[in-house]
This record gives structure tokens, C-alpha cells and sequence, in this order.
């Protein structure tokens, strides 16, 4: 498959197509929430691998389940994983509404869903499928999470700021208890665009807020471009 070629901190290398790219968004995310080195993980809606290959760029070596539903996305991860010996992430091309792979093992899950469940879509499936709630939505990121999580584990999202109050109140309907929270900023005195939040399965109550994440103090910096 054609593709570009970014390069992590590491030299881990990401294949992206004019599609399937990555944004800061899914950067921070994996930073936001990285698994300890064998801990079972799980990037869901995974696109091209950036999350599940960010952490290995990081240091992890446990089993990493990278779930997509674009066909396209999931080659490309593919294909970055088989051309770098890289064993231990394997994508499965699957609706994560109905993946049951290692239910109730998982250490750490992530997602970066779609964020728009209105407004104009992209005329491009693949683009209108990863911003809007078509084929994914908020609900079934969190049945997924929590299916898949071990007692106490981890599910971390990134999602808009105006959909907080939503995307808290869907995480505790599903018994993932919020436990941290950042918000993510271009500048001190800007506004928000993006937060980070961290839930755990099965547990009490008890929100951490964060130190903001700011993108001028190098937060989004990566690697270089080939």
C-alpha cells in the first residue's frame, strides 16, 4: 500500500496515507496513558497505529490489540508492524461493538473516537467514519472498554471539551469511574480544545485534575518526517 513514512522519538516508523494520518490529538492520548512495559493493552479505533506504536516507540512489550474498522487504516498498520519485526501489537480488523479478544484481561484501553454526532460530514467514507458517530459511538467505546478491562483497569479517551459533561456521565453509566482529567491547550491563557481523561473499572468515586497540557511547551513533539 502506498503511504508516507513519519518517525517517532525512537525511530519507530508510522505508515500514513492522505486518509489515515495521525493528529496531536492521538499523540497526546498514548502519552496521556501509557502502559506499563508488559502490561496487556488495547487501542481501540486504533487508525494507523499511531497509540498501540507510540507506546512501543515508549517502551512497551506487552500484548497490544489494536482494533480498526477501516480496512485501509488497519493494512497500513499492518504493514508497519510486519516490515519492523514488531510482534507483540497486532491489529485485528474488526467493530470493536463486537470485539471479545481477551475480554476481562486488559490493563490499559484507549481510544481516540469519533467526536462529531452532527454537522457536515466529509464526501470521503473513511474520513467521515473516524469524525462522526456513524459507525462508532461514544456508548460503544465505553461497552468496549469495560468488557475488556480487568477489575481496576484503565480506559483513556480524548475528546472535545463542549462533550465533557457527556462523555463523563457515559463513562460512569458504563462503570468506569473517572479519575483523571487534563485539559489540553495551545497556550496558558487560550482556551481548551481537547481534554484527556483517565476512568477505571469497578471503582470509587475520587477526580484528579491535572496540570494543563500545553502544545507551546512541546507536548505534540515527535520525531522527524522521512
Amino acid at each position: 500500500m502506498e503511504h508516507s513514512t513519519e518517525i517517532l522519538y525512537n525511530k519507530t516508523e508510522v505508515y500514513c496515507s492522505t486518509v489515515h494520518r495521525f493528529g496531536s490529538d492521538a499523540l497526546l492520548l498514548a502519552r496521556f496513558c501509557e502502559p506499563r512495559r508488559s502490561q496487556k493493552a488495547a487501542d481501540l479505533c486504533s487508525g494507523c497505529g499511531i497509540v498501540s506504536l507510540e507506546w512501543h516507540d515508549r517502551g512497551h512489550r506487552g500484548l497490544c490489540a489494536a482494533v480498526e474498522l477501516q480496512p485501509e487504516a488497519s493494512a497500513l498498520l499492518q504493514e508497519a508492524v510486519a516490515a519492523q519485526g514488531i510482534e507483540h501489537i497486532t491489529p485485528y480488523l474488526t467493530d470493536l461493538r463486537t470485539f471479545r479478544e481477551g475480554e476481562g484481561q486488559f490493563d490499559v484501553c484507549a481510544c481516540n473516537p469519533p467526536y462529531f454526532t452532527a454537522g457536515p460530514q466529509s464526501t470521503d467514507a473513511g474520513r467521515a467514519t473516524a469524525r462522526h458517530e456513524t459507525d462508532c459511538t461514544l456508548e460503544d467505546v465505553c461497552a468496549c472498554g469495560f468488557r475488556l478491562l480487568k477489575d481496576g483497569g484503565k480506559l483513556s479517551l480524548c475528546h472535545r471539551p463542549e462533550r465533557l459533561a457527556e462523555v463523563l456521565a457515559v463513562l460512569r453509566a458504563h462503570r468506569l469511574e473517572p479519575k483523571r482529567l487534563a485539559f489540553v491547550k495551545n497556550k496558558p491563557d487560550a482556551a481548551p480544545w481537547l481534554f484527556l481523561v483517565e476512568a477505571q473499572k469497578n471503582r470509587r468515586t475520587g477526580l484528579r485534575i491535572e496540570p494543563d497540557v500545553l502544545i507551546t511547551a512541546g507536548a505534540a513533539m515527535y520525531g522527524e518526517v522521512k
